[in-house]
């Protein structure tokens, strides 16, 4: 490596860091990427792209045993757990390698190795226990990302007890499943074994699973997850974990305050995850830590000069996009622009179960507590023709809305293809859209997306097929 002193150093090639890198090379600027095993981060290799590659697997094979129900006949349905997750990784593989070719297509300087702050401008880097030439810059952006969280007493031992690493790269197709935390994680992980066939429990503490949806559309999943076969507990929790080479029994209690034991075959602690601060030398510096993360302002900045933090090692929301975003907001600044900061009301959320589910802005409660006045629009999956088509009328779009100025607050979906619909509310919010101009708007038809006009329409009494 011959260059070593850079306008910006990078901590990290997940989306946040990789998306950064590039952008500030289109303004200009020298950038330099340390990144100490996968390029695109835990997202490309172990998590976001991965998960669904499987999820569509379990996809196909759901419809491949439903068959009947479309007129089509489909003898002998099976899956090979190996095939599948060798397609998986096989996806993971080719994006990675992509991330790889856009980093260089765009100048930018990767090293492979483990950064440390190391003073001013000063980044140390070592690989296998060896140091490289020290790395310079005026600035310097941490994106070293998240880990799975562990609890006392229930974290993975990559064994019989699984973190994400392991339920993505499974041993075995185990028949009994336990799952701990019902967030997007949990629920995905219990929506793709539970199709291929395991009999699924999941745990949450709280008294809802999906936590940060809402309400309403966590309960409509709630039901067509329960009517797949998965057995959800809420308000419950694993009190211990009594692990054999092959099965764990785990001691759950109750919402009830009752325990009861059952024995699987694996479990997957799904109970989130925690910023990678440790070992980076933010003890040399004057960035400031909070629940397990680093604290910055509006444009990424740390207390220490020149330090920047995004992604999920700068706290929730942690999710890709918001990475990117965050990044691309912190490297313009940087090159002298003017960017807009980050509105976390704005960030969307998706999870990829069957049913997905899909959100952005305030749910109703959050809304009301907040203050506002509310109009609520709702619409059936049931009514859409193009839901009924597709075999999918199980579901529901929901819009949030403030009664006096027509602001659009959230809109939650819950059903098929949810994931790309929710982007048009997206737009809608940044736009700073009014019920008034998304009324007007022209869907087309036949098309899932017209649900998102109807349940507009509802939330001012204007729905025309309900």
């Amino acid at each position: 490596m011959a260059e070593t002193s850079f306008d910006v150093i990078i901590i990290g090639g997940g989306p946040g860091g990789y998306v950064t890198a590039i952008r500030g090379a289109q303004l200009g600027l020298k950038v330099c990427v340390v990144e100490k095993q996968y390029l695109g981060g835990i997202c490309l290799n172990w998590g976001c792209i991965p998960t669904k590659a499987l999820l569509r697997s379990a996809e196909i094979y759901h419809g491949m045993k439903n068959a009947e129900d479309y007129g089509l006949t489909a003898k002998g349905v099976g899956f090979d757990i190996k095939k599948v997750i060798a397609r998986s990784r096989g996806v993971s593989g080719q994006l990675s390698q992509g991330v790889g070719y856009l980093l260089k297509k765009n100048n930018v300087t990767v090293v492979d190795g483990e950064a440390k702050l190391a003073g001013p401008g000063r980044v140390d880097v070592n690989k296998d226990g060896k140091a490289l030439p020290l790395l310079t810059a005026k600035h310097v952006i941490i994106a070293t990302g998240a880990r799975p969280r562990a609890l006392p007493g229930l974290g993975a031992d990559g064994k019989v007890v699984w973190s994400y690493f392991e339920a993505l790269d499974p041993d075995i197709m185990p028949k009994k499943l336990l799952v701990i935390g019902s967030g997007a994680i949990g629920i995905e992980f219990a929506s793709f074994y539970g199709t291929l066939g395991a009999d699924v429990t999941v745990v949450e503490i709280l008294p809802q699973i999906l936590p940060a949806e809402d309400t309403e559309i966590a309960t409509i999943a709630r039901k067509q997850l329960e009517g797949q076969g998965m057995t959800i507990l809420t308000g419950a929790k694993v009190d211990g974990l009594k692990k054999t080479k092959s099965k764990v029994t785990a001691t759950i209690q109750g919402a009830d305050g009752k325990k009861a034991d059952i024995t699987v075959d694996r479990v997957i602690s799904a109970v989130g995850v925690q910023g990678n601060i440790e070992g980076i030398g933010l003890e040399t510096t004057k960035v400031k830590t909070d629940c397990g993360g680093i604290v910055v302002d509006e444009f990424s900045r740390t207390d220490e000069p020149g330090v920047y933090a995004i992604g999920d090692v700068a706290g929730p929301p942690m999710l890709a996009h918001k990475a990117e975003h965050e990044g691309v907001i912190c490297i313009e600044k940087i090159a002298g622009l003017s960017p807009h900061p980050l509105d976390k009301g704005q960030v969307p959320g998706c999870t990829y179960c069957h049913p997905q589910i899909a959100s952005v802005g305030l749910t109703e409660n959050a809304a009301r507590k907040a203050g506002h006045v509310l109009k609520v629009g709702r619409f059936p999956f049931i009514a859409n023709g193009k839901a009924i088509a597709l075999g999918e009328v199980d579901g529901l779009v929901k819009t949030v809305f403030d009664a006096k100025t027509g602001q659009l607050l959230g809109a939650h979906l819950v059903g098929a293809e949810v994931t790309e619909l929710i982007q048009g509310f997206v737009v809608a919010m940044g736009l700073e859209t009014t019920e008034e101009e998304l009324m007007h708007a022209i869907f087309p038809h036949p098309t899932l997306s017209e649900m998102m006009h109807e349940s507009v329409l509802d939330a001012f009494g204007r729905a025309i097929h309900i």
